[in-house]
């Protein structure tokens, strides 16, 4: 099994090296079709000339054998901005996400999984609040949430996906 926090632990220092933040890595696929995503923001955004600095720093140390027990076998490399709809999987992310839509897809127990979409209010150590649309807060444990992530909400989008009508003269 891969080990994400040994692999960011290993690539933290060169990104921030470069006064970047480690906002993430994330490992998807199997075999020939593994993927390495690493992902890095900095205030103010991320630009191409940032990614391929971040990209030509941290190939060294993949390809070093400090980290080939923890990745073995072949994958494809991408350094990228979290974007705008940023996975939230630490406290930090969470933290910083404040304020923000945010969908979280949560699972406790025995319970079948379930949605809750609305404002992130709060986020601690150990759990986030959320207020959804019904205007009531939910406290929500990071130990049920099996997936969340920011929502980037389209200026003037109809929240349905229903089209607007236009007046016509």
């Amino acid at each position: 099994m891969v080990d994400r926090e040994a692999i960011a632990a290993a690539l933290q220092p060169a990104v921030a090296a470069l006064d970047l933040q480690l906002y993430d890595v994330e490992i998807t696929g199997t075999g020939r079709s593994r993927v390495l995503r690493v992902l890095i923001d900095r205030d103010g955004g991320i630009d191409l000339d940032a990614i391929t600095r971040a990209t030509e720093a941290v190939i060294p140390i993949l390809d070093g054998g400090s980290i080939d027990d923890t990745l073995a076998g072949s994958y494809t490399l991408e350094v990228s901005s979290p974007g705008l709809e940023r996975p939230l999987r630490r406290p930090e992310h969470f933290r910083a996400a404040a304020g923000s839509t945010v969908s979280i897809k949560l699972r406790a127990g025995d319970e079948p999984a379930r949605r809750v979409r609305g404002v992130l209010v709060d986020a601690d150590d150990d759990a986030c609040t959320v207020r959804p649309d019904t205007g009531t807060t939910e406290r929500l444990t990071y130990d049920d949430i099996v997936q969340a992530r920011t929502v980037f909400e389209w200026a003037g989008q109809p929240k349905s996906g229903k089209q607007k009508e236009v007046a016509r003269s």
